[in-house]
């Protein structure tokens, strides 16, 4: 399949009202992050810390990943990231702009694909034009293109509920491209998936971001899933979470599931493991395993 078609500039919006430049940023960095803390209070108004000084930079065009135990706070890390989440300390910005709401830069896919059941699959990746009123055939031509793209061309006009639940995944990716976002927020977007068919998404997800050309910034409980698909992987503490360690992936690409059987692979995963053992956590390897 040919090169994605970008909508026109004329349809893309504007950031303005989501961010404002940062003077501490980065040109360079997609992501930039320093010495971000979330606190959230119980219902009884104790303080809950759930991360504490995180910084990290992602550069465009790089995948990343970060893995860490359960109640970590990485999901907390995601939704500042997209502009859910305020009340934290530190400083947080999408390419040099300040976040201070969702901007359209960012296209998000969390672990339910959250498809409206009456709408067709066409119709479920078309919406964020309608939101952000883009022109609509513009939309639907960007839309069969990334619907074949994540390898659901044929079922434009088919409702989710005919769908597996890998497919409505795919068909989520492509909403989340629609608009044409810089960067792909995704939390756990396999979680809820069978273990082969979340291999098969893996594969289907590393050459998607690679022709797409997108920032990838993926929260994850897998190990072997964040080496499979990432440049680096971000290690994170129990709560309150920081960051324990910055793993570069030393594997070439395009990569299949036969990395599995690779030596660094394997010494990759077990290192990530037993950092996460050291927090206390109970860390998962799903791919291919």
């Amino acid at each position: 399949m040919g090169k994605l078609q970008r909508l026109p500039d004329r349809h893309r919006t504007s950031l303005a009202g989501g961010a404002t430049l940062a003077s501490s940023a980065s040109p360079a960095a997609a992501i930039t992050v320093r010495g971000l803390g979330k606190a959230y209070a119980t219902s009884a108004g104790e303080p809950i810390q759930a991360v504490s000084q995180v910084s990290f930079d992602v550069a465009v065009g790089e995948f990343v990943s970060i893995v860490g135990p359960s109640g970590c706070g990485k999901t907390t890390v995601l939704r500042i990231l997209a502009g859910l989440v305020d009340g934290y300390v530190g400083s947080v910005s999408i390419g040099g702009r300040v976040v201070h709401g969702p901007t359209p830069d960012i296209g998000v896919v969390f672990q339910d694909a959250n498809l409206m059941p009456w709408r067709t699959v066409l119709a479920n990746v078309t919406l964020p034009g309608q939101v952000l009123r883009l022109e609509p055939k513009a939309c639907r031509q960007r839309a069969r293109e990334l619907l074949a793209l994540v390898g659901l061309a044929g079922f434009e006009a088919k409702l989710p509920g005919e769908l597996s639940g890998g497919m409505r995944q795919r068909a989520a990716i492509a909403r989340a491209l629609l608009h044409d976002p810089r960067i792909l927020l995704m939390d756990e977007p396999f979680g809820a998936l069978d273990a082969m068919t979340r291999d098969a998404m893996n594969v289907e997800l590393a050459r998607i971001a690679s022709q797409a050309g997108k920032t990838v910034f993926l929260i994850t409980h897998s190990i072997a899933e964040s080496v499979f698909l990432s440049d680096r992987v971000l290690v994170m503490s129990s709560r309150p979470g920081r960051i324990l360690a910055e793993i570069e992936i030393d594997l070439p690409r395009p990569r299949n599931l036969d990395v599995v059987a690779d030596s660094r692979f394997a010494n990759t995963v077990l290192h990530i493991r037993r950092l996460l053992e050291q927090t206390g956590g109970n860390p998962r390897v799903t791919l291919a395993h």
